[in-house]
């Protein structure tokens, strides 16, 4: 049910219900601040059994925008240990998405147009493993040398080692949404002609070698997510097939969840948008590969959650949209299912149960 325990690894989640990350375009050369202290540790309040912060760039040049949280230096642990530190007294997980943009990077934040930021305006020049662009109007990336994924796995694997003396759980590789690492698994943007290019093995290659890099200094006893894009939606790109052969693959190296979301990789694709749209997906990566499964996507109630955990379908649910609207959701959700659960005791107060 959806707030029974669930144990992975060495951590306990005390319910099923977790924050996904969300990006906050609000950071200052990659710092965290007051706003994600508040952001995130309001949700851990709320009773999510996992709060993950948002995307955080393992370098720089591997953010969306220039207000990306990013973990590319020590200076920027010290903040996130007070974030951590707060989460854990909640009761709560706190867990962290790595990520690089790709050909998606040097644009403005969306409250400021979304737009492509030209160098001459102090953005950066994409990488990606192809040239070739998002969107054909957008600026042709930077085709990544041996050398540039040589610097990619080692900015991977610090970044890695900085979630870890900053206090993170849970570590999260974003491999979704058109990023890097999804780039790098479909052959709709993977051109390459070398060993990370062409066949299925060939484009999986870094994404296994990133997970064994990040293996070699994150704990056993702390789990490993990868976030995926389950599809592209498009004839002849990456398919839910291929996620589940992906996963088998990678629970030997050591990941232990797959966060299935979908889309992002081509620009206007229509996708099938509607309540818990990108389930069948986590059962079915879930039922094939025999790894654990988190749902995303359009899951906003009480009653829709704990029907995809009690039949089945995935093993952990993921909130994002919803938990702005409600940073309490898992409190409220718990109220509709008539579940007891603990409540913050500054909120006791407030508690009700119904008859």
């Amino acid at each position: 049910m959806l707030f029974d325990p669930l144990e992975i690894k060495s951590i306990h989640f005390k319910n099923r219900v977790a924050i996904s990350p969300m990006c906050q375009y609000s950071s200052v050369d990659g710092f965290a601040n007051d706003w994600h202290l508040v952001h995130l540790g309001s949700r851990a309040i709320g009773g999510a059994a996992l709060v993950i912060q948002e995307a955080t760039a393992v370098s720089a040049r591997g953010r969306i925008s220039p207000d990306d949280m990013g973990l590319w230096k020590d200076e920027q642990i010290e903040v996130l240990k007070r974030i951590t530190d707060f989460i854990k007294k909640q009761g709560s997980v706190p867990g962290i998405q790595l990520a690089h943009a790709g050909r998606k990077a040097s644009s403005t934040s969306p409250w400021k147009g979304g737009k492509i930021l030209a160098v001459s305006e102090g953005g950066w020049i994409p990488q990606a493993p192809s040239p070739i662009p998002f969107r054909e109007t957008d600026p042709v990336p930077e085709a990544m040398s041996k050398a540039d994924i040589f610097n990619l796995r080692e900015n991977f694997k610090s970044a890695a080692r900085r979630a870890l003396e900053a206090g993170f759980e849970v570590l999260e590789i974003h491999g979704a949404h058109g990023y890097l690492i999804n780039s790098f698994l479909s052959p709709l943007s993977n051109h390459r002609t070398d060993e990370y290019g062409g066949i299925f093995e060939n484009r999986i290659r870094l994404v296994k070698e990133l997970v064994s890099d990040i293996r070699s200094v994150w704990p056993e006893k702390f789990p490993l997510f990868l976030r995926i894009s389950s599809t592209d939606y498009v004839e002849n790109g990456w398919d839910p097939d291929s996620s589940v052969l992906l996963a088998k693959i990678l629970k030997t190296l050591g990941v232990d969840m797959i966060d299935c979301s979908s889309g992002g990789l081509i620009s206007n694709v229509r996708i099938p948008l509607g309540p818990g749209y990108q389930v069948p997906f986590a059962e079915k990566i879930r039922k094939e590969s025999g790894i654990l499964t988190g749902a995303v996507g359009l899951i906003t109630n009480a009653h829709q959650a704990d029907e995809i955990i009690r039949s089945g379908k995935a093993d952990l649910i993921l909130i994002a949209r919803e938990s702005l609207r409600n940073s309490n959701f898992p409190l409220t959700a718990a109220y509709e299912l008539n579940v007891d659960i603990e409540w913050p005791l500054q909120y006791l107060r407030a508690k009700k149960l119904k008859a």
